[in-house]
């Protein structure tokens, strides 16, 4: 009798630290700055900004040219940053499959932790965007490098509903989430696509942190008082994301991808930034890694 007692409570024991453990399963997030906007920086100047403002790695495209695809490596591996690659999909050459091929395979080069696409058109038919994922699948399987799809005006996934149809007919589809493209192209914070927006966020690997409106795809500054139901919104489809993240025990990483002048608002006639890039990027990582970590 006290023998089985014995055996009960050791496996009362087991099952309950093994509940603690996926109940309070801890996430490893990282978190990288985007080149965009920095184009004028060198690599090494630029990594150095990167690493002390307390970032993990870069996001950026691969140099076209061979000596600045070195410099970019040396500058990432002297300040320890880790690399984010991203290819461009590119409709106009003839050879497109074969140039959107070589992309994935220039940027490997480069040894990032994954590499974002920006894959497809919206313009063109199902099939013919399946076979640009499709090279992007058969490629990261040879090259040992995932490769995901960035939720993007323009692209395959420039719409909620248009991706979540990607999503149900390709079961192996990983996304980038920047999901304030699609306040911009559905004028509207979504909540009326609540199913199709619950599928992207169990599909997504990698958050883009720029906050959107039903007006355009970034705010001013999302630091200012009248863009908090904006940012508010876009916390609470990053905390599903983390959530699951957390639940399954999987690492995720963050771009703060605020753009530059052009992108970001400025004055008439002087062309002036409403604010700075640098500053609002840095403010994200710092808003985000105060929430998850």
């Amino acid at each position: 009798m006290r023998k089985y007692l014995l055996i009960v409570l050791l496996v009362f024991s087991v099952l309950s630290f093994s509940v603690a453990q996926n109940t309070g399963k801890s996430l490893k997030m990282q978190f990288f700055c985007p080149k965009w906007g920095a184009e004028s920086l060198s690599w090494e100047d630029f990594c150095k900004k990167v690493k002390d403002a307390g970032y993990d790695g870069v996001e950026a495209p691969f140099p076209a040219e061979e000596t600045e695809r070195k410099k970019a490596m040396d500058a990432l591996k002297k300040y320890e940053l880790l690399y984010v690659g991203m290819i461009f999909y590119n409709p106009a050459p003839q050879a497109h499959l074969k140039d959107y091929e070589q992309q994935i395979r220039t940027v490997a080069t480069m040894k990032p932790v994954f590499i974002n696409s920006h894959t497809g058109k919206d313009f063109t038919a199902f099939e013919q965007n399946k076979a640009v994922i499709d090279v992007a699948d058969r490629v990261s399987k040879e090259i040992g490098i995932k490769i995901i799809h960035e939720t993007h005006r323009g692209r395959f996934s420039y719409a909620a509903n248009v991706t979540k149809n990607y999503l149900d007919k390709i079961p192996s589809l990983r996304l980038t989430l920047d999901i304030s493209h699609w306040c911009a192209v559905h004028e509207s914070y979504l909540d009326d696509q609540s199913d199709a927006i619950q599928t992207v966020l169990e599909r997504t690997d990698h958050i883009h942190s720029r906050v959107g409106h039903p007006e355009g795809p970034q705010v001013s500054d999302p630091r200012a008082p009248e863009w908090k139901v904006a940012l508010d919104k876009h916390l609470a489809w990053w905390d599903k994301v983390v959530a699951l993240h957390k639940q399954k025990g999987t690492p995720l990483t963050v771009t703060t991808e605020f753009g530059p002048p052009g992108y970001l608002p400025t004055l008439p006639f002087t062309n002036q930034p409403v604010t700075s890039q640098w500053d609002v990027n840095v403010y994200m990582m710092q808003l985000l890694k105060q929430r998850y970590q």
